[in-house]
């Protein structure tokens, strides 16, 4: 048991060494979220063992037998007329461990043929990304769950494809005290094909690190998540310098000090987030996210970017879920997951 426990940290750490991939823009897709809980509580890997099977997803250390049978279904109202839908199912068996299955489909609308001079004859054409993920979970012991994904990722925009492959693998320990600590490494892998002529996408690597304690007196679940391990500096050079840093007397930029820098660039890696059980029927969720705030920002208002929120109902035996992503300030993403355990339904 050791050496296998020994084995799964030694291949998370030889991902971390990896050299790291910047995001391009292509597979970012891979890193959107799709789950109207994982939305409400920031957007990342979450390190919550329990029974939803949207969790698994982002980490599938959490894929466990008490998802036996659950299936979801979510959908996002995005920006404009885009729009994404995820289906689920949960199949647990008892020597190999539990799986889950993932269906996504990003689908951006509709884009008219234009020349280059903007003539437009009416005729469309589709742009979509999806993903097929099966993911695995089992647990080793009563403190400790390992898990991998392996997914199948393409794009279609109009005569342009691509198609890619990819894993991920997590693990998560529970403490004597309580509480769940998630280490992840997703989307290690590479393209497959494309039809451009001498290039190839990166995908986007990374690696996420996160914590969780429900508290004894308090139906309350704090979470904290450190995003991008494998990369300290988040920050970049804004050319159209909105902030104001450029001193139009002198012709220089204004510096920052380096105190300012390092704590910034620390904050912008952490997504705080907690969740409030009020009974067994309802749940309160928020989460936000510095990084998000800090790259999403406008110097005149900032408004309320970076946070997020949901509420669940359980409905009969329909867990409903409900969450808005403070992404812009002219626009608000709206996720909405459905799921529901088949087993519920059986006469005992």
């Amino acid at each position: 048991m050791n050496k296998k426990i020994y084995i799964l940290f030694i291949m998370l750490l030889f991902c971390a060494d990896i050299k790291a991939q910047q995001e391009n823009g292509t597979y970012t897709f891979l890193n959107t979220t799709n789950y109207a809980r994982v939305a409400a509580l920031g957007g990342l890997m979450l390190p919550i063992y329990d029974s939803d099977i949207q969790l698994a997803t982002f980490n599938p250390s959490l894929i466990n037998p008490e998802m036996n049978n659950s299936m979801s279904l979510s959908y996002v109202d995005y920006f404009s007329d885009i729009n994404f839908a995820t289906i689920q199912y949960g199949r647990s068996f008892e020597k190999i461990g539990s799986f889950v299955g993932t269906v996504q489909y990003h689908n951006y609308g509709d884009f008219f043929y234009s020349d280059e001079t903007g003539f437009q004859d009416d005729s469309q054409f589709d742009v979509s990304d999806y993903v097929i993920n099966l993911g695995w979970g089992r647990r080793l012991n009563e403190q400790i769950s390992i898990g991998a994904n392996i997914k199948f990722a393409g794009i279609q925009y109009e005569t342009n494809s691509t198609f890619a492959i990819a894993v991920d693998v997590a693990a998560t320990y529970k403490t004597k005290s309580e509480w769940n600590i998630s280490l992840a490494a997703r989307n290690i892998g590479a393209e497959l094909y494309n039809n451009y002529q001498g290039f190839r996408n990166k995908l986007p690597f990374k690696m996420q690190l996160g914590a969780s304690k429900k508290l004894e007196h308090l139906p309350f679940t704090f979470i904290v998540v450190y995003d991008n391990l494998q990369k300290w500096n988040l920050g970049y050079d804004d050319p159209l310098d909105l902030e104001g840093n450029y001193d139009p007397m002198t012709g220089q930029m204004q510096e920052k000090s380096k105190l300012d820098k390092l704590a910034k660039n620390l904050f912008c890696h952490f997504v705080f987030a907690g969740e409030l059980n009020l009974g067994k029927n309802l749940s309160l969720r928020l989460g936000y996210n510095y990084g998000l705030r800090q790259n999403m920002k406008t110097p005149t208002k900032k408004g309320a970017v970076g946070l997020s929120y949901g509420v669940a109902v359980k409905v009969y035996k329909f867990n409903i879920s409900y969450s808005r992503s403070e992404m812009h300030l002219h626009d608000s993403p709206n996720f909405i997951t459905i799921t529901t355990n088949f087993d519920s339904f059986k006469k005992h």
